[in-house]
């Protein structure tokens, strides 16, 4: 192939990517840069043909390609083809890489062999983002994975405690006691969770009652969460600056989204009920 070639070879590669065409921008950009590995730009040309795999969700590739543009690239000074890199290997569930590739943007995560399992602090996550867009807020398990901590909408179809994938590039904010959290798109489900979402009617006469009743499922590794703190936000709104209370719970008769063993619902409910029988009652659950 001829200088003139590889020109052409590289403008049909950019072409490609401005177009959105990922498959072909990969596809010629892979091919560039066998050609030429030891090229100036070659870290380059790596970089973003797994890029546009990782923009096709194609993660095997993303991941292939990812090893070769970290290869390139400095250590300890947060160049994002490491961080790219750290999502496909962990999506491979290639611990070994994943972890390297997380150190050599410059974080620290825990040695061993097997999974990576620490607290990173929490997160809102934006579950489906190319449909429902639903933002729960997670427990960051690494980098890229996150624990659900809320309980999805029965609409959504998703489940307290399932592990997500999420992006590292910020997708709006959520502003809670004056802190800042940034909201990243999910990428897809790691691990579903076993507990379904079950619909529960209560009268519950204050907001103290709502709490103890979502601090009881919590003491049972469950979670229960009023639909009236469910807010309802269109995608531009959803994607910027959203200021959120940490205590929304009110009193009166409402939904009520348990996430539990369906065997087990009635007993902690009835639990609930007792301890203030006066103030707190409920109605059998509705399945979903």
């Amino acid at each position: 192939m001829t200088r003139e070639e590889d020109r052409e070879l590289l403008k049909a590669a950019y072409e490609a990517w401005e177009s959105e065409n990922w498959s072909l921008a990969g596809e010629l950009l892979e091919r560039l840069a066998r050609r030429h590995p030891d090229h100036r730009s070659a870290g380059v040309w790596w970089y973003d043909a797994a890029l546009a795999y990782k923009f096709l969700r194609n993660w095997a590739k993303a991941y292939e390609l990812g090893r070769e543009a970290a290869a390139r690239a400095d250590r300890d000074a947060q160049e994002p083809a490491f961080w790219n890199l750290g999502i496909a290997a962990t999506i491979m569930e290639d611990w070994s890489t994943a972890r390297d590739a997380w150190r050599g943007f410059g974080l620290p995560v825990p040695d061993g062999d097997g999974e990576i399992v620490a607290d990173f602090g929490v997160t809102p996550i934006r579950l489906d983002p190319a449909s429902n867009g639903e933002v729960v807020w997670a427990q960051r398990l690494c980098p890229a994975r996150a624990r659900v901590l809320n309980v999805p909408t029965p609409e959504s179809g998703r489940r307290f405690g399932e592990v997500v994938v999420h992006d590292g590039a910020p997708n709006g904010e959520r502003e809670v006691d004056g802190r800042t959290y940034s909201v990243f798109d999910e990428l897809l489900l790691f691990r579903a969770s076993e507990l379904p979402t079950t619909t529960v009617h209560v009268t519950a006469e204050t907001p103290e009652d709502v709490r103890a009743l979502a601090a009881l499922f919590d003491e049972h590794g469950y979670a229960a969460e009023p639909a009236s703190g469910v807010r309802i936000l269109c995608s531009c709104c959803s994607e910027g600056s959203v200021s959120q209370e940490t205590d929304h719970q009110v009193g009166g008769g409402q939904q009520v989204n348990v996430a539990a063993p369906p065997a087990e619902i009635s007993g902690l409910m009835e639990a609930w009920c007792s301890a203030a029988p006066a103030r707190r009652s409920w109605t059998p659950p509705t399945a979903s």
